[in-house]
């Protein structure tokens, strides 16, 4: 699907199948019940930043659980492909703002977030590139910063791999989604990668957090 001259049909379904395939293997619902939510205000808006949106449904559901919660969250969601950007116009209205940008746009304009996060998005970078993401986190970011992956197992290939099967055909969830655990990191290989300050942790179901806590460090 990173092929600037896919399908555009099958593109538009994996877009709209990502909120199904996150909602039951990316754990945010914990994340935000856990790491999220107790740092936001009903009174004081939190500023949050996701980077590498796609589809556009993990920015969508943070602002409407803090919504429920009764607190303030200002969501911000970039991604540099055009694509994803139609995706969301087409959705409906939400409290998140989208634009088409890099991580580099927003720290040459000096942006600044109290939370910076990502999802699936680190094992689609080379070493330099992670090298940039990082930076740009750490320059982008108050306080907290949760880069939330795949972690590389046998087994949840295989689970993955006949439970997206019958979708193989109509979107591109099912393969690029294997190919995406073959390019992911265990916690160890992570952990070679980084600077120190950041911390690697597995979740649950085969996840990787990569963080930075400037509040809790």
């Amino acid at each position: 699907m990173d092929a600037p001259d896919c399908d555009p049909h099958r593109l538009e379904r994996t877009y709209r199948q990502f909120t199904t395939v996150n909602r039951l293997v990316s754990g945010w619902r914990r994340l935000y019940r856990e790491r999220i939510r107790p740092r936001l205000s009903p009174d004081v808006p939190t500023t949050m930043l996701d980077i590498g949106f796609g589809g556009g449904d993990i920015p969508r559901s943070l602002a409407r659980w803090a919504a429920r919660d009764g607190l303030a969250l200002a969501l911000t969601a970039i991604d540099p492909d055009e694509r994803a950007i139609l995706h969301v116009r087409g959705l409906p209205a939400s409290d998140v703002r989208f634009e088409q940008a890099t991580s580099a746009d927003l720290v040459a304009r000096g942006d600044r977030f109290d939370i910076v996060i990502s999802n699936h998005l680190l094992h689609h970078l080379d070493e330099r590139e992670l090298d940039s993401l990082l930076a740009d986190s750490l320059a982008l970011s108050r306080h907290l910063v949760i880069h939330n992956d795949l972690s590389r197992r046998h087994l949840g290939y295989r689970l993955y791999a006949a439970a997206t099967a019958p979708l193989a055909r109509g979107s591109f969830v099912h393969q690029d989604g294997l190919l995406s655990i073959r390019r992911s990191y265990r916690p160890a290989e992570l952990r070679a990668q980084v600077p120190p300050g950041w911390q690697v942790a597995p979740a649950f179901p085969q996840r990787l957090l990569l963080t930075h806590d400037r509040v809790e460090r």
